[in-house]
């Protein structure tokens, strides 16, 4: 998970070269979804830790990358950024109104939302069904153990 990686191992310089090509992108002012999905990658890296991470600009750009291409798949990650933002209850029911239940994602985001929530019973059904559908096994041992070894 992008909260666990040990950032100090990160490229900076192709950091920085990345985020410069999506600051001259955006900067023509004719953002299309590949430009919204780097910018929202650049604010991932611009934070020295998870902690730092600006959520409320990553919501802004999935606001923007939703009205773009509103498809469930950018719905359920808006969905995890409202939930850094405006806690788990909020993009639990978000969550709980995409059809996406063929989608490994889905239970998987479900299972961390409920767990956040205290819910551990349902949160263990919701990584089961995920680590069914995972499409590696390194995925589904992590689902297995409850995404992050909590359940």
């Amino acid at each position: 998970m992008l909260d666990e990686q040990d950032r100090s191992r990160w490229d900076r310089a192709l950091i920085g070269e990345g985020q410069a090509i999506v600051r001259r992108c955006l900067r023509r002012n004719r953002p299309g979804p590949y430009q919204i999905q780097a910018a929202i990658n650049a604010v991932h890296a611009d934070a020295a830790t998870a902690e730092q991470t600006d959520w409320p600009q990553i919501l802004g750009l999935y606001d923007q990358l939703l009205a773009m291409a509103p498809t469930p798949v950018v719905a359920l990650n808006r969905a995890v950024a409202v939930g850094e933002v405006h806690g788990p209850a909020v993009a639990l029911a978000l969550v709980d109104e995409l059809d996406l239940g063929h989608y490994y994602a889905f239970h998987a985001t479900r299972a961390d939302l409920l767990r956040r929530l205290g819910r551990h019973s349902e949160a263990a059904v919701a990584y089961g069904r995920a680590a069914t559908m995972a499409p590696t096994e390194a995925e589904r041992d992590f689902l297995r153990l409850g995404g992050r070894g909590r359940s």
